[in-house]
């Protein structure tokens, strides 16, 4: 294991609970940032010597917090397109992730739509995770048909940002508020690539395993928690149940097999766009035994762990929350017709 994903782990289990759901963002964020994973992303977020090093320190911090999780994952997301598309600046901001800044990436667009008209932008952003904590958002907006993406700082998006808007019952730790960019002057921001070149696979869908491994490091904790519940309720010989924890196992270790393929197959120099449909189909998987996870978890423990001070219930609440990403139904049609359409398999 890299030092710095140890020291993230004993970092977030030290964090204080000084918000109404455990720790806030802010708190999460100086953990990561003191540990120096989030400096360690200079070079682990893009094609790392090893990648199943970052499936471990995503994992691993989703395994501890999973609103910590999301926004270390949106973290390597956005370093990694710097990487990819920042051209003449790269080098620049290369120096503010070794210097632990905290950088975002910001997609999913209101009923209002960011985008470009003339020489200023319009619209809103939502779900924009660490509203509250990022340094450093790269926010795509529409240029004609295309999207683009930009790079501002936090002080250019000064009295923009809502997180306090962000009010659901998991992963509320994330902040994941609304973001203004009408009136910003695109002239202001760092262009990474041009319109069009976020959508280059296999780094666009071929990301999603990153956080899936995050939910994966969630599902791990969920059944060493019930393991050691049912030992202390001398329950583990029960039949039922010692088949409840079998499958709770087994969902945890199908996830991590699937996702360390996905890592190799994406994070390997030239890889072909293909790669985003292991990804996909890790990320799809991941979803389904999470799932199944979930109700052998309920099934185990009963109502016992629907109390607040349980410690499996904050992690239940933002996993359900979490495992609800955008258009599987999507995810899942498209891939199985390009893979038909090729003749190929994963």
């Amino acid at each position: 294991m890299r030092p710095e994903i140890g020291r993230a782990v004993q970092l977030l289990q030290a964090a204080p609970a000084d918000g109404p759901d455990g720790p806030t963002g802010a708190t999460l964020v100086a953990a990561l940032r003191n540990s120096g994973l989030l400096a360690a992303c200079h070079d682990l977020a893009h094609l790392p010597d090893d990648p199943l090093d970052l499936l471990q320190a995503l994992s691993a911090v989703g395994g501890i917090s999973l609103s910590a999780g999301r926004l270390f994952e949106g973290h390597v997301n956005a370093v990694k397109l710097v990487r990819l598309y920042a051209g003449p600046d790269r080098t620049r901001l290369l120096q503010d992730v070794h210097a632990g800044a905290l950088f975002g990436i910001w997609g999913a667009d209101g009923s209002d739509g960011a985008r470009l008209e003339g020489d200023r932008l319009r619209g809103t952003k939502l779900f924009a995770s660490g509203a509250d904590v990022v340094d450093r958002a790269i926010i795509s907006v529409r240029v004609g048909d295309r999207p683009q993406l930009l790079l501002f700082t936090r002080d250019q998006l000064g009295g923009r940002l809502f997180p306090d808007e962000w009010s659901v019952t998991g992963m509320s730790a994330t902040a994941s508020g609304r973001c203004d960019v009408g009136g910003l002057d695109p002239a202001q921001a760092v262009p990474l690539g041009g319109p069009g070149d976020y959508l280059v696979e296999p780094y666009f869908q071929g990301g999603v395993w990153r956080y899936a491994a995050v939910q994966m490091g969630a599902m791990e904790t969920l059944t060493w928690i019930a393991a050691r519940q049912l030992q202390a309720r001398e329950q583990v010989a029960s039949p039922l149940q010692s088949l409840r924890l079998r499958r709770m196992l087994t969902a945890c270790e199908t996830s991590r097999l699937w996702l360390e393929r996905a890592a190799i197959a994406t994070e390997t120099p030239g890889a072909p766009p293909s790669a985003a449909d292991t990804a996909i189909l890790a990320r799809l998987v991941v979803a389904d035994e999470a799932k199944s996870l979930l109700a052998a978890l309920d099934d185990a423990l009963g109502a016992a762990s629907f109390l607040r001070t349980h410690p499996a219930e904050r992690i239940r609440r933002d996993l359900s929350f979490y495992l609800r990403q955008a258009n599987p139904d999507g995810l899942s049609q498209g891939v199985m017709e390009r893979m038909v359409a090729s003749g190929r398999w994963a």
